[in-house]
């Protein structure tokens, strides 16, 4: 049914110590929603800085869609106190405006509201935006408006070094990219298990569908509200990030040359339909160019390979280089039931979740296999809670109940959370303890609960009513980790860099776009 890991997880009881050192950061999304629960038509203000280089309060796609970055950080507590007082310093600086605290957007009248995010004068600036104009070209402004939460994640040295034998990181990213790739394959065979426990996105506005073709079939409230009875997260659905005209690129993930080969391949592949739209309109650019994907990142997946790139490094030469360095879990909604989108159970349990996946064996996955586990989400985040929900073993050879699969992955993790419980901390069983009672009782999932409330209230009205309550939370909250001083600092160190780098701006713009684009 799943991976036999009890060699792997022998091994580990007798290695506690490979865990010590365990690196997270965590990026969450919000929008910045009126009185009312529309989307803010005001820019960023600068008050939090500038979005091209403040280094922890940044702006997505949209100017009202904030991005919170926290540092790299070993300590889990730390890391979220961090993410709070980045919620603490920007509620202070709202002025009546509010944080969106669900993943799927508030009410949007029309998609001309939607101001994308601006970045200044600079080529580097001007380049962010003109990717954007692309994304919302090609897809639409409204499935941008979207709101998720990353978490990045990697293991200490000293575990590969017990584990896969290297001896440092640079003679052994050979080892430890096969390594963090065995982690994203067994991710796409097991990982919808985070939408079944944790997807918040189970309803959205009418406003959302407005023109909008879906061969889902909703249920409808009197407030507007459409649903289906039984989803986790449509934020993962075909309505939000997912991306068609991706399916045949027929990127895997079995080793670093060809993941990197594919998606290398994926930027410079013409496209018929967005070479239909042009890369100008009325002589102004609307995208970087008419290939598949405009830039790596606009690759869409539930968790991407990483590592930080130096200069103007692309992302895939960046791996290259150094190997995999760290992994990016994107497949978490904003949790509604805490002010900074996230908690510390949730991040206690995707920690035990990618041990396991590193821990146990990940034969290779061509191209088919990968569409069958993409058929597995699928059934979670549409009918996740349905009763007697199958998941598909292998490529959907055989099939098992979600309830069992769920359990018997418990019953690996709860040894991992002994071993964490006994090196690092002291809550991870208790983790384990809380998540599989989902498994017996869905209506104590995540999207459960956030469905009760939706279907009573509205979207709208339990938004709003959660957006108030923290809101006024997060004002009268002192800051933990972060001093005022330290806020201001970052903000205008922010503003010198971007008036730094629009000053010793020499390429003209076109030149730029021929060097960066993909064209």
């Amino acid at each position: 049914m799943i991976p036999d890991v009890s060699k792997a997880l022998s091994w580990l009881e007798a290695h506690p110590e490979a865990l010590n050192g365990i690196q997270r950061g965590i990026e969450r999304e919000t929008l910045r929603v009126t009185p009312k629960g529309s989307i803010a038509e005001t820019l960023h203000s600068e008050e939090l800085g500038k979005a091209l280089t403040h280094k922890w309060i940044t702006t997505d796609f949209a100017e009202p869609l904030l991005e919170f970055i926290t540092p790299v950080d070993k300590s889990i507590g730390h890391s979220l106190a961090f993410l709070r007082d980045l919620h603490r310093y920007t509620a202070r600086h709202l002025h009546n405006e509010r944080m969106w605290p669900l993943s799927m957007p508030c009410f949007i009248e029309n998609e001309e509201k939607i101001t994308l995010a601006q970045y200044g004068a600079s080529n580097v600036g001007r380049f962010k935006n003109l990717y954007r104009e692309g994304l919302k070209h090609r897809y639409g402004a409204l499935m941008q408006t979207i709101a998720g939460v990353h978490y990045n994640f990697s293991l200490p040295i000293e575990f590969w070094q017990a584990w896969a034998g290297v001896k440092d990181a640079e003679s052994g990213k050979a080892q430890i990219s096969d390594g963090y790739l065995r982690l994203i394959r067994n991710y796409y065979r097991f990982g919808w298990v985070i939408p079944y426990l944790f997807g918040a996105s189970p309803a959205i506005c009418g406003s959302f569908l407005k023109d909008r073709n879906t061969k889902l079939t909703f249920d409808k409230t009197e407030k507007g509200t459409y649903y289906l009875p039984y989803a986790t997260s449509l934020r993962m659905s075909d309505l939000g990030y997912t991306n068609k005209s991706q399916s045949d690129l027929n990127i895997t993930f079995n080793d670093l040359d060809s993941y990197v080969a594919g998606l290398k391949k994926a930027i410079y592949k013409p496209s018929e339909e967005f070479a239909a739209l042009g890369t100008k309109k009325d002589g102004k650019y609307i995208q970087l160019n008419t290939n598949v994907l405009q830039i790596e990142n606009e690759l869409y997946a539930p968790i991407r390979p990483k590592r930080v790139p130096k200069g103007d490094e692309s992302p895939s030469d960046a791996l290259l280089r150094g190997g995999i360095e760290y992994i990016e879990v994107r497949a978490l909604d904003i949790n509604p039931f805490n002010a900074i989108g996230v908690d510390e159970t949730q991040t206690r349990f995707l920690d035990l979740f990618l041990i396991w996946c590193v821990l146990a064996d990940a034969p290779k996955m061509d191209t088919q296999e990968l569409d069958c586990s993409r058929k597995n989400w699928s059934r979670v985040i549409l009918e996740g809670r349905k009763p007697g929900q199958v998941i598909g073993i292998g490529c959907g050879s055989e099939m098992k109940p979600l309830v069992e699969v769920g359990q018997q992955l418990f019953k690996d993790l709860i040894r991992v959370a002994e071993v964490l419980d006994t090196c690092c901390d002291a809550k991870y069983q208790e983790v384990c303890h809380q998540f599989v009672s989902m498994f017996e009782d869905p209506k104590l999932t995540y999207s459960a609960l956030v469905m009760d409330k939706m279907l009573e209230q509205g979207i709208g009205g339990y938004g709003l009513e959660l957006a108030e309550k923290y809101y006024q939370e997060l004002i009268s909250e002192p800051y933990e980790v972060i001093t005022e001083e330290q806020f201001e600092a970052a903000r205008v160190a922010s503003i010198e860099k971007q008036a730094m780098i629009e000053k010793e701006e020499t390429e003209s713009f076109e030149d730029y776009l021929h060097k960066h684009a993909g064209r």
